[in-house]
């Protein structure tokens, strides 16, 4: 018999070269007459916002614009955000960028029409709402944080906070791949793998959410990161492999969304709020060892992923034998994009990790989704084998 679950997802997606340019018509009915874009920027100096929001004034919106945005946000950064939209008198929020971009837009979305404390809307569920008209645009394919109901921020010493609630799932989000091209080859890279985490740790997710929809959802992400990612980080401009990648990225949002992340995220947090390392980086430089480590309670679900990421890998019969295979090809596949595989590479040094071990133990709400418990000193030891 199936175990009961739930699944949510974002309320409407659109899926097309050029639709962000659209923007104004397809959020029509929901905008009101003062929209409010949070981003970055980066996104400014590469033009990408000339068009959505040149659209935008001429079907006669008065916008207002936060583009302070970094990477892991921190709390002080989304409070000007949130009083900025305010002295806008905003009616809705637009997300436009990267991962921060967007967990920053989804709490300005809540906080702005709710007011509600931040101190009380932390972890799973606490949020209370409501909030303004929310629309995601993704430029990086990556965090799939436009179908996810997550928003994570840096508070005190580093350490990464997270509110969780379907509150925060947007109205629209737009996917529009041409957004994409040409973005850096480590870009590409961090948030490809980012993309191939999300779906990997959903599948084996121990979760009681962990579903038959998740499940699906991942493997035909990692169907198309797998088949895309090399193409992507080195013909940049090549629009197919773009846009699967971009695809990719929200089946795999949608998947652990609904079916959550792990122990490769709470121990690549410290490795991002220690040392600034960009969050997909900070992944790969985890994700083999923390496969090793849970292997001896998720090789069946491992074997069964792989030959969606490496179909050569089909050719292992022993699951347990497949299951290492995949941490294996993982790892080099990191160092065929051309990413750090080490955290000394990153400036991390054998006397930080027991702190970043410490940290990750803070990492709650990930750690008891991890197939095999982790405990302190297995988190050090993980640690140590990225050394």
């Amino acid at each position: 018999m199936l175990n009961s679950f739930t699944f949510n997802t974002s309320n409407r997606m659109v899926f097309e070269n050029g639709a962000a340019d659209e923007l104004s018509a397809s959020a029509a009915d929901f905008l009101g007459n003062r929209p409010f874009v949070v981003t970055d920027p980066g996104i400014l100096a590469a033009g990408l916002l000339e068009a959505p929001l040149e659209a935008l004034k001429a079907s006669g919106h008065t916008l207002g614009q936060f583009d302070k945005v970094v990477a892991d946000p921190p709390r002080a950064l989304l409070e000007e955000a949130i009083a900025a939209a305010k002295e806008h008198d905003a009616t809705s929020i637009i997300g436009f960028g990267g991962g921060s971009s967007l967990d920053v837009a989804k709490l300005v979305a809540l906080v702005v029409c709710s007011g509600e404390d931040l101190d009380e809307a932390w972890g799973i569920g606490n949020a209370k709402g409501p909030r303004l008209p929310l629309i995601l645009v993704p430029t990086t394919a990556g965090t799939g944080s436009e179908v996810t109901p997550i928003s994570i921020i840096t508070v005190e010493d580093d350490e990464k906070r997270g509110v969780v609630s379907p509150l925060l799932l947007p109205d629209l989000a737009i996917l529009d791949p041409a957004l994409t091209l040409g973005l850096p080859a480590h870009v590409t890279a961090a948030t490809g793998v980012d993309a191939m985490v999300h779906a990997i740790e959903a599948y084996a997710s121990r979760s009681a959410n962990n579903n038959p929809l998740s499940q699906t959802l991942a493997l035909k992400a990692l169907k198309l990161l797998g088949a895309n990612i090399e193409t992507a980080v080195f013909e940049p401009e090549n629009e197919d492999a773009r846009g699967a990648m971009l695809l990719g990225s929200m089946l795999a949002g949608m998947a652990f969304a609904n079916s959550p992340v792990a122990a490769v995220h709470a121990l690549a947090y410290p490795i991002g709020g220690r040392f600034h390392v960009p969050h997909g980086l900070s992944n790969a430089l985890v994700l083999p060892h923390v496969l090793r480590f849970n292997a001896s309670e998720a090789s069946d679900a491992y074997a069964e992923l792989a030959p969606s990421i490496f179909p050569e890998l089909a050719m292992l019969t022993n699951r347990s034998e497949r299951a290492g295979a995949l941490a294996n090809e993982l790892g080099c596949l990191t160092e065929r994009l051309g990413l750090q595989t080490t955290l000394r590479e990153v400036g991390i040094a054998r006397k930080d990790l027991p702190g970043m071990a410490r940290d990750a133990m803070k990492q709650t709400r990930l750690l008891v989704n991890n197939p095999r418990p982790v405990s302190e000193t297995d988190a050090l030891s993980i640690y140590e084998a990225a050394l």
